[in-house]
């Protein structure tokens, strides 16, 4: 599990290969990852958008962004979390994925940046 915090917000990544959505054959490597976003700090927070920098084993970079996460831009009081679930399709057997949210202090309006740790995305195959 891959673990950052920025400006008081706690990131944490686990993430799970999914054999039965992926065909290798056909270049398509699905993982879905977990995401837990703890807010340490004694602010009400909203998380606002988000980016993603994904990148293949053979060097393809795409990128993604958007409001929210999962189509929610929740809202997190002092010391509470979030926690959710999406996916990620590469065309290789081994790549990552880093990127950041843009938060937002809710009784200032001030815009922050909340960084996301870089994570490995890996078929077990391919770790021998």
């Amino acid at each position: 599990m891959e673990k950052l915090i920025t400006n008081g917000i706690k990131i944490s990544v686990e993430t799970f290969y999914q054999p039965s959505y992926s065909n290798p054959v056909e270049g398509k490597f699905i993982h879905a990852y977990r995401i837990t976003i703890e807010n340490l700090s004694d602010l009400t927070v909203q998380l606002m958008r988000r980016h993603w920098i994904i990148t293949d084993s053979d060097g393809i970079v795409r990128e993604v962004e958007g409001e929210g996460i999962i189509g929610r831009q929740p809202v997190l009081e002092p010391h509470e979390s979030h926690q959710y679930v999406s996916w990620c399709n590469l065309h290789t057997g081994l790549g990552k994925m880093v990127g950041a949210y843009e938060m937002q202090n809710i009784h200032t309006g001030e815009l922050f940046q909340v960084d996301i740790p870089a994570f490995q995305l890996v078929a077990p195959f391919q770790l021998n």
